[in-house]
């Protein structure tokens, strides 16, 4: 049943963030502090997203592997710049039973380097490349103080892109492939709009020349990184030696990519579409995606669920379908606890249906109530279905847009960051000190720097330093 003290999502976002995961039993805690049990309808979720990228990934040639979870901390250790952006994080494995380890091991926080160092002795030629790996896993980090819920989890599901290729070009055109890959998946089946762009040198992932981001606007005004994409140029490559003969003859160091979408896409998901009822499911990642609730009496009861059950048996099986005729509670009482739950669609059915041989279905995505003929129920939820998900789309779109403020001088830049909330698009000089004191003043960071948005900067000056703008940047306060 839904918590009565759950409050207002408009007045209390984070406390009704978490308190409608469990309550909706998406989510529960486990034992070990900001590690969570994943319940069947946020593992069906994931399970669905990790599907369809896989196929797509699959389709584009990109290759499965798993490797250990286990990393040597000599392996970790050989990129500089990668290690010290991820040494706070790290969780390490000193024993076994009662004997200390000859070396730690990390527990994988991203595994760059324990694959390189197996990699490079799969490459010998031009000829063995591109190789394009991914893993499917979990990775732990640990430096936070304030863990949420996917949002921000010691442990959390993810895949893993590798990729090496011979030459710059080739490596630098996968980009807007992998990028599209995701926005394709965030929109089609998470209904989850985001803005493409660059992620500063202060910002990019460690140990990458170059990284690039979806960012999604969450409820209270902030952004929030989703699924990304790193061009790590040679680094890797020349720390691990993983080099082959080219076709000129001569050694030559290869070019690698990076990219991931992770389990946070589901915290963003349950943020940007649920209400104050619970959570509001995308059709396509509901477990259940329609709920038939009898409606009954000690002497229908029999009739009723005979033809309820008739109405799940007569529907297309593509369509998952539950009937709730657990006694034990009232169809109000049920009513409450699958709005809770965000499943799509809900029909009740009664005597009087059973007679007319009709159905009231319900929209969870606006909570509408439309009566129709069972004989054409089933074209009906399969058109509805798409007609949801179109709607929490295009809702979740023009909120965004509409937190989306183009500012020109500083103070408008600081009215957006600390009163009005979401993010403030203006030009920057894209000198690290402007950035930087922008954040200590506003507390707001460049998200990325919007694809949509180049060639914009043109004859316009820094929102801080005055100085020739080189960039359109999005600034805002960050998860």
């Amino acid at each position: 049943m839904p918590s009565q003290k759950r409050p207002k999502k408009s007045e209390n976002f984070s406390e009704w963030y978490t308190s409608v995961l469990i309550d909706s039993g998406f989510v529960d805690y486990s034992p070990v502090s900001g590690i969570i049990v994943f319940r069947p309808d946020s593992y069906f979720a994931w399970e669905k997203i990790r599907d369809v990228t896989d196929a797509l990934f699959k389709k584009s040639g990109i290759q499965n592997v798993y490797f250990p979870l286990f990393i040597p901390e000599h392996l970790l250790e050989k990129e500089k710049e990668h290690v010290e952006g991820f040494s706070p994080e790290v969780a390490w494995v000193t024993h076994a039973g009662s004997s200390k380890l000859d070396e730690r091991l990390a527990v994988r926080p991203t595994s760059e380097t324990i694959m390189y160092d197996v990699a490079a002795g799969w490459i010998k030629s031009w000829r063995d490349l591109p190789l394009r790996m991914n893993q499917w896993n979990n990775v732990v980090r640990w430096e936070f103080r304030h863990p949420t819920p996917f949002l921000r989890s010691r442990e959390f599901l993810w895949n893993e892109g590798h990729t090496i290729f011979a030459t710059k070009e080739e490596a630098d055109l996968e980009r807007d492939e992998i990028l599209g890959i995701y926005e394709t998946v965030l929109k089609d089946y998470l209904a989850l709009p985001g803005i493409k762009g660059k992620k500063t040198d202060n910002e990019k992932f460690a140990g990458a020349e170059a990284s690039y981001s979806i960012e999604h606007l969450m409820p209270d005004g902030w952004v929030i990184q989703g699924p990304d994409f790193h061009n790590d140029g040679q680094r890797f490559a020349k720390a691990f030696n993983i080099s082959f003969l080219g076709k000129s003859g001569k050694k030559e160091y290869a070019y690698q990519n990076t990219f991931a979408i992770s389990t946070r896409e589901l915290g963003v998901m349950v943020a940007v579409h649920g209400d104050d009822r619970g959570l509001v499911l995308p059709p396509k990642l509901a477990r259940v995606q329609v709920v038939i609730i009898p409606i009954y009496n000690d002497e229908n009861k029999e009739a009723v669920l005979k033809y309820s059950k008739s109405i799940k048996e007569s529907l297309d099986s593509n369509l998952r379908v539950f009937v709730d005729d657990n006694d034990a509670y009232s169809p109000g009482w049920k009513f409450n606890e699958w709005e809770l739950r965000g499943v799509p669609i809900r029909i009740e059915v009664g005597e009087k249906e059973l007679k007319s041989q009709t159905a009231v279905i319900v929209r969870r995505d606006t909570l509408e109530k439309k009566e129709i003929a069972v004989h054409s129920l089933g074209n009906e939820l399969h058109k509805l279905i798409d007609v949801i998900h179109a709607n929490m789309y295009e809702r979740a779109k023009k909120v965004l847009e509409s937190h989306i403020h183009i500012v020109d001088s500083y103070k408008q830049l600081i009215n957006v960051i600390k009163k009005e909330g979401g993010i403030a698009q203006a030009p920057w000089c894209g000198n690290y000190d402007c950035e930087r004191k922008i954040k200590e003043e506003t507390g707001a960071k460049i998200s990325n720097l919007p694809f949509d948005a180049i060639g914009k900067e043109k004859g316009k000056t820094c929102v801080y330093c005055g100085n020739e703008a080189k960039h359109i940047a999005n600034f805002a306060r960050s998860y």
